[in-house]
């Protein structure tokens, strides 16, 4: 079976056309224009229609599941899906391309491949996915062809931006969401998913005067992404270090980079524009290591810290003039103090004219020093939920209220996830030599670990007492007491004596590995080791311990963490118990076994209809039992199956 010829365009382009004549969703007109482009082999019929305005695409994906008596599968719900790595690995790239088809869902027990394409009704193409994959059967989706190629290109080819094409206003969404900002359409939704709707509704293209309008300046061209990325990782490494010294604040940039870039990515800002942001992250306090932290609620409550951050405000640009940094970046770092009610410095500018980068960078640094710094003004670390109410209550006066919102959702989702795995472990690095273990606390950082740094045995003895530690990572060569004498000491403890714990040094002896194992330490790894695999490992044996110990409930609000977003977090993370649900009145319950959902109660309903009836919920509360234990199964098909199909439900409007 050969890849789509040109006879077959052809009579894909007269069985399309027939159905949305047949429907009047075409005009005759409309159709021999659709016709002849189609008919160069630049685009498929469908996209044709799509683009040229004469069709929605729901409309059109209607039309052909209803002909060829199966689903679809939107544009917009492919690029949000997130699908596992072993049912990608089903169908090559190379079969994926040729044949214009997208693996989606595996059914193991019964082999079942579900998969979406242009051309549901191949016969040909089916028979020779079932062959490359293995599977038993091939199950076939309707999507229009252009949503299916971006979903190859992103999926398999790590192509963040490839959904952008399919939409006419993509290079206009960061004017569109200045747009969005304006008429307060932003509440505790995803700015990119308002940012998809809004696009879809609009006609018009926002030129540059709406920008300057809108107080903000184009973003620049995009950069090579490459180039963008190394200058960031050289500057996350090279930030850490000079942060070595700031006691509490150590890895405060680095963290309020990743976190700056978490919110950015959440607006779907431009690569080049989201890399400019990050850069600020990095380097807004550079120059401003003082007595103070200057973050925009410091300066806005305290004299003294007004005072400072006005003589520094301008100190980082000024340090990198020679360097060229993106406009973006520098107006970020030079106007974070700014306030949305127009009472901050250095200019006094209010609302949408202060610069993006600036609002998000107040938010952000402000967060991180209530939640990581002890000496901020509440003279301890708060928790996410108790630092997001200390930020919604400067809403509108320090903070832009529709940036504050999605940041709560972006972090609240985060402590949600971590909590629904319990995969946050705490870690305690044991190094004396600050530049060997940066790299290695940000990679673990980067992986979720919550990392604390002791520099000598003593320091580490007396860290180890005051915090519930999940692992130590110590070096042998340490001032005073070596590491075999701090491990000798800590089993000593009832906090140490079934604490894991990992060597990383440069000492390689046969007696020192042996004694350390005698001492039961988890492994034994001699320097250079690669970083990014160390921390993969570590991981890897917490996860395994966590396993065989006792699972802890989980609870919270469908508005930190949507039920969708719950069951894939469960699923992709193999986790069973009963996730409690309460909402429009009722309550129910979703009953999961290593990942996929077996059953589900909700009010009079029962399985599947229960299930569904649950994920259009938006408000109520949630709770997960991992005791729990089912042994029936109600329902068969699997959680990203379920949720497929209740998803499309909710875009047919089906109650």
């Amino acid at each position: 079976m050969s890849p789509r010829s040109p006879l077959d365009a052809i009579k894909s382009i007269k069985e399309v056309g027939d159905v949305l004549l047949g429907l009047r969703l075409l005009t005759a007109e409309q159709y021999e224009l659709a016709r002849k482009e189609a008919e160069t082999g630049v685009a498929r019929f469908e996209d044709v229609v799509i683009d040229m305005g004469a069709v929605t695409e729901a409309d059109l994906l209607k039309a052909l599941a209803a002909h060829h008596k199966t689903r679809f599968v939107t544009a917009q719900k492919l690029a949000k899906a997130e699908i596992d790595r072993a049912t990608l690995t089903m169908v090559p790239r190379g079969a994926a391309e040729a044949f214009g088809v997208f693996p989606v869902i595996f059914d193991a027990e019964a082999r079942v491949l579900s998969v979406v394409t242009g051309d549901p009704a191949d016969a040909g193409v089916l028979r020779e996915i079932a062959q490359v994959s293995g599977a038993k059967e091939v199950r076939a989706f309707v999507a229009r062809p252009a949503a299916v190629r971006a979903a190859i290109a992103k999926a398999y080819g790590g192509d963040i931006h490839a959904f952008d094409v399919l939409d006419r206003a993509a290079q206009q969404q960061f004017q569109a969401m200045l747009d969005v900002y304006e008429r307060n359409l932003v509440s505790d939704v995803s700015m990119a998913t308002t940012l998809a709707r809004e696009g879809a509704r609009r006609e018009r293209v926002v030129d540059e005067r709406d920008l300057v309008r809108a107080g903000t300046q184009a973003p620049a061209a995009p950069r090579d992404p490459a180039g963008a990325e190394s200058m960031l990782e050289v500057m996350n490494v090279m930030i850490s270090l000079l942060e070595n010294s700031r006691q509490e604040l150590r890895g405060h940039s680095s963290l309020v980079a990743r976190l700056t870039r978490r919110l950015v990515e959440r607006i779907d800002l431009p690569k080049a524009s989201a890399a400019a942001c990050v850069a600020a992250g990095f380097l807004h306090d550079v120059g401003k290591m003082g007595q103070y932290h200057l973050t925009a609620l410091n300066c806005s409550e305290y004299e003294g810290h007004k005072l400072a951050a006005q003589k520094a405000c301008g100190t980082p640009a000024r340090l990198f003039s020679a360097a060229e940094l993106a406009r973006e970046t520098t107006d970020a770092i030079g106007q974070m103090y700014e306030r949305y009610d127009g009472k901050g410095f250095p200019g006094g500018i209010q609302g949408k004219d202060i610069p993006l980068g600036a609002r998000v960078l107040a938010i952000v640094d402000t967060y991180s020093d209530l939640t990581e710094n002890p000496r901020n003004p509440f003279r301890k670390k708060l928790s996410t939920t108790e630092a997001c109410d200390v930020l919604a209550k400067y809403k509108g006066s320090i903070f832009d209220p529709h940036l504050v919102d999605l940041f709560k959702v972006v972090v609240s989702g985060d402590d949600v996830r971590a909590r629904l795995l319990a995969n946050r472990y705490v870690a305690v690095l044991v190094e004396s030599d600050a530049e060997e273990s940066t790299v290695l606390e940000l990679r673990m950082l980067e992986q979720g670990f919550d990392v604390k740094i002791a520099r000598s045995a003593e320091n580490a003895l007396k860290l180890l007492a005051e915090v519930e530690a999940d692992l130590v990572v110590s070096e042998l060569d340490l001032p005073v007491a070596d590491g075999l004498a701090l491990l000798t000491e800590a089993r000593k403890h009832a906090w140490g004596k079934e604490l894991p714990w990992v060597v990383h040094t440069r000492r390689q002896g046969r007696i020192d590995a042996q004694r350390a194992f005698d001492l039961g330490v988890l492994d034994f790894v001699a320097k250079p080791a690669p970083t990014d695999v160390l921390v993969a490992k570590l991981k890897a044996l917490l996860d395994q311990r966590a396993a065989r110990k006792r699972a802890r409930g989980v609870s919270g609000s469908l508005r930190e963490m949507s039920l969708p977003d719950i069951v894939q977090v469960l699923y992709h993370g193999r986790k069973s118990g009963n996730l409690r649900i309460r909402g429009a009145g009722e309550s129910g319950e979703i009953h999961v076994s290593e990942g996929n959902v077996t059953n589900a109660l909700f009010g009079a309903l029962r399985g599947e209809e229960a299930f569904y009836a649950m994920v259009k919920l938006k408000d109520g509360e949630f709770g997960l039992d991992p005791d729990f234990r089912s042994d029936v199964r109600v329902i068969h098909q699997t959680s990203e199956a379920l949720l497929l199909e209740g998803m499309r439900r909710m875009d047919e409007g089906i109650s």
